[in-house]
């Protein structure tokens, strides 16, 4: 009797053995790597930037913009002046009037209203500071 409990403890430990070798062997094969194996395949969680609207360009604008260029970012060559803003209560939303521009001149005289003003793909553009600023102010003394 203590010789058949002997050989059923020992069949139970080949049995055991050999589960754990056939479960290993599934997990090597398996097609999904562990982090800690492959950490070169596992993507950086980057950010992407959010665009901005024009009110939200214009608001660390010195009078919110007035007499600075704006332009989407898609736009080649094409920018508008602001001349005037007329922002609703959340401060990120409202209506823009400005002066059109392409290649640096001033298409039309008269300001209109910019469309998309709300959406989100506005860039300010450096190079072109306000107009004030641009051109010095020369005093004529009378004699």
């Amino acid at each position: 009797m203590a010789s058949a409990l002997a050989s059923k403890a020992a069949l139970g430990d080949r049995m055991s053995a050999l589960f754990r070798l056939s479960c290993s062997s599934l997990r090597y094969l398996s097609t999904s790597p562990n982090p800690a194996v492959a950490p070169e395949l596992k993507k950086p969680n980057l950010k992407k930037k959010k665009k901005k609207n024009l009110f939200e360009v214009v608001q660390f604008l010195p009078n919110w913009g007035i007499g600075y260029q704006l332009a989407k970012t898609h736009w080649t060559d094409v920018s508008y002046q602001i001349t005037k803003i007329n922002l609703y209560k959340s401060g990120t939303h409202g209506k823009a009037w400005g002066i059109a521009h392409r290649d640096g001149n001033p298409i039309a005289e008269a300001p209109k209203k910019i469309s998309g003003v709300n959406k989100r793909c506005w860039r300010y553009i450096p190079n072109s500071h306000k107009a004030e600023e641009c051109t010095p102010k020369h005093e004529v003394q009378s004699a």
